[in-house]
């Protein structure tokens, strides 16, 4: 029992930093319709950001942290505004491709400047354990669920309670009616390509105490975020936290109950199993295009 409780936190916390990677495919893809294939390297970067911050220049860890969110989402408006922008409208084959070329250069630069070897953050979670009788939970791994929680209340809040989250919402259920209702487009896009990059930064730093960070990191958890988007259901916020979580869950329990080897083949069959009973996902909508 012990075990099961220990390889489910695991799970949920390995899960959460899928989910706000997911997150930021899913943002993204509501206010532009477009698939961002790079989120994942936005991660690595942001990641690589904290690193240099923290490791490197030995700043505070919460400086370093909001440094690198910073930093990131001003690189998430640049990236829309060179990469993107200039491409609306065309085929959707070609934004795809646009964003694949945009990890791959990124995953460049990173190995270029970092290096390819592995880079480890320390937090002020990385050392202690919580003890519950003979149960022993690390606080690296309570410190990415805590996080996460915090991080979608703010979200939700944002996009609730604020009037920029409002033009964001209204943006992404109609762009043509909400730029003639006087709603910036253009810029409320951008800031939603920052948001996916901060977001996507904070997945960086709170995968920093689970695991290394290093140049192919971002292509590897992206490929993992991106079946839990669709696990989800892929216009759903909720849904991308939660298709994060079961992904984790599903990898962290393959890994230590089955043989060698279904670790990660499990959160596929479970992927694939869904989408045959519902194929819009765990929170998606079924919508019916007319023709």
């Amino acid at each position: 029992m012990l075990d099961f409780v220990q390889q489910l936190v695991s799970g949920i916390a390995l899960g959460c930093v899928y989910g706000l990677i997911a997150l930021g495919f899913v943002l993204v893809y509501k206010a532009t319709e477009v698939v961002n294939f790079a989120q994942g390297d936005l991660m690595m970067l942001g990641g690589f950001f904290a690193f240099t911050f923290i490791g490197m220049l030995g700043l505070n860890y919460w400086v370093g942290f909001a440094g690198a969110v910073i930093c990131m989402a001003l690189f998430g408006m640049l990236a829309e505004r060179l990469v993107v922008r200039p491409i609306l409208g065309y085929p959707q084959f070609s934004i795809i491709m646009a964003t694949i070329g945009l990890g791959y250069f990124l995953r460049s630069v990173a190995g270029m400047i970092w290096g390819t070897d592995d880079f480890k953050i320390e937090t002020p979670f990385s050392q202690g354990v919580l003890r519950i009788g003979s149960l022993v939970l690390a606080y690296d791994k309570l410190s990415v669920i805590a996080a996460t929680i915090i991080l979608c209340a703010l979200l939700y809040l944002f996009f609730n309670r604020t009037t920029l989250g409002t033009a964001m919402r209204a943006s992404s259920e109609n762009m043509l009616a909400a730029y003639y209702m006087g709603i910036p487009v253009k810029r409320v896009v951008s800031i939603v390509w920052a948001i996916s990059a901060a977001v996507a930064t904070c997945a960086g730093v709170l995968l920093a105490p689970i695991t290394f960070i290093h140049s192919n990191v971002g292509l590897v958890l992206g490929l993992k975020a991106f079946p839990a988007a669709v696990l989800g259901g892929f216009g759903s916020i909720p849904g991308a936290v939660v298709g994060g979580v079961l992904i984790g869950v599903i990898e962290s329990m393959a890994g230590f109950y089955l043989p060698q080897g279904w670790k990660d083949v499990a959160p596929y069959i479970v992927l694939l199993a869904v989408l045959l009973l519902k194929p819009e996902g765990l929170f998606g909508l079924h919508v019916r295009k007319k023709v």
